[in-house]
């Protein structure tokens, strides 16, 4: 029995085009998310995989695509080729099923290496800069949502006994947000 030709689309964000994936490849099912790649918890992908049956072919523009750590990669092929169904990489040219040479797998996992430096290489930079923007006084996260006299006038009115509901309520900050800034746990 011959299996379906399914195919796995990713993108990160709604904005961006997946028209270059898997163009002129004949598919039976298509399965798309806009999400990151930093793990396996994205909706449709967990609905490909619980698509797929035995004798099926997935596939996916290129590695990274499916995942973005060597652990993630390997744990998703490997379970598919377990179950008899086989994955091709696009981008890589490369076909993983059970009868899979080991220069498959050698390349495999060097490209699977490559993709989870990447995503390293990427927060090391994100990182830096945000670093680089508080150097230079810029606002990180969200503005605070009260200025310091608010907060002083807050304390000052909690201490003095106000319900801290009321005082969300007046200052238009959530509950969690007043304990916040009183540095008492909510209750």
């Amino acid at each position: 029995m011959k299996g379906q030709n399914v195919g796995y689309i990713r993108v990160s964000s709604v904005g961006q085009n997946t028209d270059r994936q898997l163009e002129g490849i004949s598919l039976d099912e298509l399965f798309e998310d806009y999400c990151s790649g930093k793990d396996t918890n994205r909706p449709c992908l967990q609905e490909c995989l619980r698509h797929l049956r035995k004798g099926d072919r997935l596939h996916v523009h290129s590695i990274d695509r499916l995942a973005r750590s060597l652990k993630d990669l390997q744990t998703i092929v490997e379970g598919l080729i377990d179950r008899g169904i086989s994955v091709h990489f696009h981008k890589e040219n490369l076909v993983f099923s059970a009868d899979s040479n080991p220069m498959h797998k050698l390349m495999f996992q060097m490209m699977g290496a490559f993709a989870e430096f990447e995503r390293s290489m990427i927060r090391e930079r994100q990182r830096e800069g945000i670093a680089a923007a508080k150097k230079k006084g810029k606002q990180i996260g969200a503005k605070p949502k009260l200025s310091s006299p608010q907060i002083m006038e807050l304390k000052r009115r909690a201490e003095a006994g106000e319900p801290k509901k009321a005082l969300a309520e007046q200052f238009g900050i959530s509950r969690q947000t007043v304990y916040n800034l009183l540095g008492s746990p909510s209750a």
